[in-house]
């Protein structure tokens, strides 16, 4: 019987413990998320639209270094790169969905065409997809094949 007790403790307290982690995680994407958003919100504002001129070039490689000294990695100038892109495809930071992680939305934003972007952006948050199912799904056309 004791056996019993303990078993159905630990699967409680387990549940309990996996509820919290599965939280703080999406806590965390949906913060990390936003902070992407308004680094390229703060990058584009600065540079304009021509991130190749000299003085973009400058401001990239300076931010990446400094960022990368003070915070690690993550904040490479192709990262950084991908940040502006990412406030250019999605200007509006409260359309952005909250159950999609950062790589969900690097991916979604190499599909050019903006309704097979907003599609995949619908499905994967309605079907919670995975970042491999939502690529499996842009690479074998699904958006296409649906028309």
């Amino acid at each position: 019987m004791s056996e019993l007790l303990d078993t159905q403790l630990y699967n409680a307290v387990k549940e309990v413990l996996e509820v919290a982690r599965s939280r703080a995680y999406a806590a965390v994407n949906v913060a990390m998320v936003e902070a992407y958003w308004n680094i390229g919100r703060l990058i584009a504002e600065t540079i304009g639209e021509d991130a190749r001129a000299e003085y973009g070039k400058h401001l990239m490689r300076y931010l990446s270094e400094r960022l990368t000294e003070d915070f690690g990695k993550g904040f490479d100038e192709s990262n950084l790169r991908y940040m502006r892109k990412f406030y250019m495809t999605f200007p509006i930071r409260d359309a952005l969905r909250h159950e999609l992680s950062w790589t969900h939305y690097r991916m979604i934003m190499k599909v050019e065409n903006p309704n097979a972007r907003e599609y995949y952006l619908e499905e994967s948050a309605k079907g919670v997809w995975s970042t491999r199912q939502l690529e499996r799904q842009i690479n074998s056309f699904c958006y296409e094949r649906v028309l």
